[in-house]
């Protein structure tokens, strides 16, 4: 049995009714990876069924049903891996934002990582635009080498360097920790988390 509270049911997968809108959204999507044993029966990677992924995934007609509090000037970080960069442009575009540029986390230590014959050691973030919210910096490259965390866990590296770029107020959505300043909400966290102790 699960302990975690499950997302919301699927006629019902919006986020909640928010007091104004961010400007910044962080989203990482439960993408819907399959993942299967090896053709021997033998688990692949460590997982033998989708169902042991750590957390429930989403269709990617559900991820379009998410309506996004954002504000009509505001920055989106997409997270995404290698099958889903195509469907990750897509759901952008229907939130109604203008991806602009793919950033690239590599992940350290390599380790073998999933995938098939080329071991799965980087992840995506897709950086979208609505309207003109001017960024507060540049930054010299679109690759980071970041240490990984638990299984989807985005570095707080990550955290840090958004908000170094685009202002706030700052949202993340399928956010697996709280983070001071920030609106958070998830799956593994309360129905909506606003941080601002230390």
């Amino acid at each position: 049995m699960n302990p975690q509270p499950e997302l919301l049911p699927a006629a019902t997968r919006i986020l909640p009714t928010l007091a104004g809108e961010f400007s910044t959204i962080v989203a990482d999507p439960p993408w819907p990876i399959r993942m299967g044993g090896s053709k021997d029966g033998a688990p692949l990677n460590g997982f033998s069924t989708v169902d042991a992924l750590p957390y429930p995934t989403l269709s990617l007609e559900e991820l379009g049903a998410i309506e996004l509090p954002a504000a009509e000037n505001a920055h989106l970080y997409l997270w995404t891996i290698n099958r889903f960069i195509v469907a990750a442009y897509t759901l952008a575009n229907h939130w109604r934002f203008r991806p602009s540029t793919m950033l690239v986390w590599i992940k350290s230590p390599m380790g073998l990582g999933l995938g098939g014959p080329f071991a799965t050691n980087t992840e995506f973030c897709l950086f979208c635009r609505r309207g003109n919210l001017p960024t507060k910096r540049r930054i010299d490259r679109t690759w980071f080498s970041w240490p990984r965390g638990r299984h989807s866990e985005k570095p707080e590296a990550f955290q840090s360097m958004v908000e170094s770029i685009s202002p706030g107020p700052y949202l993340e959505i399928f956010a697996r920790r709280p983070r001071h300043g920030w609106s958070t909400y998830g799956n593994e966290l309360k129905p909506l988390e606003t941080r601002t102790d230390e």
